[in-house]
């Protein structure tokens, strides 16, 4: 039996992580539970499944991780505040399977240094079906990654045709039913962009050697390129209980998860090149996970507020990547790299995000 501790049990992975392990009674143990704020839930939850151990807020949940006896940490935390449990998973030498994207987005450098090979078991889709396609093959045979992208609510428009996306169009994404900062995220491409980033960091793979491509239907979730010419891909209707269920059990795989695609009725699947005039978010998350250092995190963190801003009718949606751009270029990355630096470039981001939407006049 697995005895798995859940960071972030009221959101969306945390609540399907939970939902796996119910299907799945006498394979896995719940051993710890934390939640943000939701004392609630936590209480509900911790009662169905017998846990002892518990913990409200990041800091707790970092407490929780080092003291806890677990064989997997399942990080679903959202935000960067999820790095420090990150960290805390990874020096206690737990499996680490991780959903906070932030924690390889925003101290990708600092999750490395701590990380040993196959600590790391990525549950976003993307990734997750990276991993699964990287079995096939040595780390000197990959050519190349190819993340997918459903290409959101605006994929075929022209740069020209955005400028007037209102909120509610953003969040009407075409088959994710996810929060209002990841929709947007989606809407914009900043979400592949940050993708990028966290393939670069986990599987160790140039950013030249790392592509996007739009495929409307999300069925296939990404491909691996070998060096031979050969693609291997992971294909599955799109349910997120598939790829943390691998994260909880990794490598071994947990029957009756998701369901299969139906070979016996007709379907097409395409696949288009992105473009990247009208989505520049891409190239941008690129040449921000080249420069490294905190620039990454001044990225994430001026989206944030770039996005807040277009929901309170303060910012149009291509001044979105705009004030990114407009905050990357005027970051200046300090000489150490430490979680206070990262916090405090986060924070100047913030500030600087904020200052760069007031001057934008909207």
């Amino acid at each position: 039996m697995r005895r798995v501790l859940i960071l972030g049990s009221s959101g969306s992975i945390g609540t399907q992580a939970l939902d796996v392990i119910r299907a799945h009674p006498g394979r896995f143990d719940v051993v710890g539970l934390a939640v943000g704020s939701d004392r609630a839930m936590l209480e509900t939850q911790a009662a169905e499944f017998q846990v002892e151990h518990t913990a409200v807020g990041a800091a707790e949940a970092e407490d929780l991780v080092r003291d806890v006896d677990a064989d997997v940490v399942l990080n679903g935390i959202t935000g960067s505040v999820g790095l420090g449990p990150t960290l805390a998973a990874l020096e206690s030498g737990r499996t680490l399977a991780l959903a906070n994207k932030e924690s390889l987005v925003v101290g990708g450098d600092l999750v490395t240094a701590l990380a040993t090979p196959g600590q790391i078991v990525p549950v976003d889709s993307e990734h997750s079906a990276i991993a699964q396609a990287l079995r096939s093959g040595d780390r000197h045979e990959v050519r190349r990654l190819v993340l997918t992208a459903s290409g959101g609510p605006f994929r075929g428009r022209r740069a020209a045709d955005l400028a007037a996306v209102t909120p509610a169009e953003a969040l009407a994404h075409p088959t994710w039913d996810m929060g209002r900062v990841v929709t947007t995220n989606s809407a914009t491409l900043v979400n592949k962009g940050l993708e990028v980033i966290e393939a670069h960091v986990l599987f160790d793979v140039p950013y030249a050697e790392i592509d996007v491509v739009v495929h409307p239907q999300s069925i296939v979730h990404s491909m691996v390129e070998f060096v031979d010419g050969s693609t291997i891909l992971q294909a599955s209707p799109p349910d997120m209980r598939l790829p943390i269920s691998l994260g909880l059990d990794w490598p071994h795989r947990v029957s009756g998860v998701g369901r299969p695609l139906d070979w016996q009725t007709a379907s097409s699947w395409t696949f288009e090149p992105l473009d990247d005039d009208a989505f520049p978010a891409v190239t941008l998350a690129k040449r921000v996970g080249r420069a490294g250092r905190t620039y990454p995190a001044v990225f994430n963190a001026a989206n944030e507020q770039a996005v807040d801003a277009f929901h309170e009718g303060r910012l149009s949606f291509p001044g979105i990547v705009e004030t990114i751009d407009r905050v990357v270029d005027d970051h200046e990355p300090p000489a150490e790299l430490t979680r206070e630096t990262l916090a405090d470039a986060e924070s100047w981001a913030r500030a600087e995000a904020d200052r760069v939407i007031a001057r934008s006049g909207r």
